[in-house]
């Protein structure tokens, strides 16, 4: 076993080996590991074995913030999608003792593929990057089409005025991490709460849904599975579809995922508009609504999130080594988000 797939130190392996043995239908050991580099948020891992490779995704240590982490959640949901064609990993077991290994975990299957870190796509022509779009916005159609009841989801969330009790949580999760004084985050925080737009529909909703939280078949336009189900729920499908419209308005040297400036027909990348009409046949809209308020929302939640990474930094629990840069982008998010905010009405 080389030094790379043996340096999770942080994880009690000869622990985990014994509850593999217990949990893992047809698991054989020895149990070799390799921590995935980035993540912010639940720490994952490869573990490799003579019966197969499987995902290992945990709370981080030491302590958290109520219902932040919630790597039960992240679980259950997979293990209610998977049955029925959604493109999810195999769950194989879920731990919530956290005598085993520090923390609760889950296990899941190995999906082999490429991630794609860029929302470019550099990598392929023109007429491959349509294609790699229209499956994204395909499979967001598909989760947010999926009768949640009928796949024992019924209670996964609350049902209505899904950005309210959204814009009431981040802002609890900011207080409770809250390092510094931010006009911004002030005036976001009476704005937001106080413009609620109506919700008209319920689904599943991911909550992160991005492209490099998908692997992609290995040089083709297909969703093999989509990943990190941290933040999902039952609520709005508008915030998940207004999340992934945020790249078309965010530069790409801002995030990975942006692509303002880079869609038209050369470039293959869907206009917003195409995305907007694709995503409303396939889940038989009108049309969407002015996008500047749910931008604003998904800024301040981003923001809020960070607020927590910049928190366990301080505190010296922070899951990544680039938790200080991420840290420092607390201030320029407010001010994005507050744009936003301008945009839709607010003084």
């Amino acid at each position: 076993m080389s030094d790379s797939e043996n340096n999770c130190c942080d994880l009690n392996m000869a622990r985990l080996t014994d509850w593999m043995a217990d949990h893992v239908d047809g698991f054989q050991g020895p149990l070799g590991c390799r921590k995935f580099p980035g993540g912010q948020s639940n720490p994952t891992y490869r573990l490799t074995s003579p019966s197969g490779t499987y995902v290992l995704r945990r709370k981080p240590f030491g302590d958290i913030l109520p219902s932040a982490h919630a790597v039960e959640r992240e679980y259950r949901v997979i293990a209610a999608l998977h049955p029925s064609g959604f493109p999810v990993a195999r769950p194989y077991g879920l731990c919530e003792d956290s005598d085993v290994i520090g923390a609760p975990f889950y296990i899941m299957e190995m999906v082999e593929g490429e991630t794609i870190w860029d929302g470019a796509i550099p990598a392929v022509e023109p007429l491959s990057r349509t294609r790699h779009y229209e499956a994204i916005v395909d499979t967001l159609a598909m989760l947010h089409s999926i009768e949640y009841e009928g796949i024992g989801l019924g209670d996964y969330g609350k049902p209505g005025n899904y950005f309210e009790r959204q814009v009431a949580r981040w802002t609890k999760q900011y207080r409770l991490s809250q390092t510094d004084d931010i006009a911004d985050v002030e005036r976001l925080i009476e704005f937001l709460p106080a413009t609620v737009p109506p919700q008209t529909r319920t689904s599943i909703v991911h909550g992160d849904y991005r492209i490099d939280n998908m692997i992609f078949e290995t040089g083709k336009p297909r969703i093999m599975a989509v990943l990190d189900w941290e933040l999902s729920t039952l609520g709005d499908p508008l915030a998940d579809f207004a999340y992934l419209a945020m790249n078309w308005v965010t530069p790409p040297d801002d995030a990975r995922s942006g692509v303002a400036g880079l869609a038209g027909s050369e470039t293959g990348i869907p206009t917003l508009e195409a995305i907007t009409a694709r995503y409303c046949e396939k889940t038989n809209r009108d049309g969407v609504p002015d996008l500047d308020w749910y931008f604003s929302y998904n800024l301040f939640r981003l923001m809020a999130i960070v607020q927590g990474i910049k928190k366990r930094w301080i505190d010296g629990n922070a899951s990544n080594a680039h938790a200080e840069a991420m840290a420092a982008r607390v201030p320029g998010l407010a001010r994005a988000s507050w744009d936003f905010a301008k945009r839709a009405g607010a003084e």
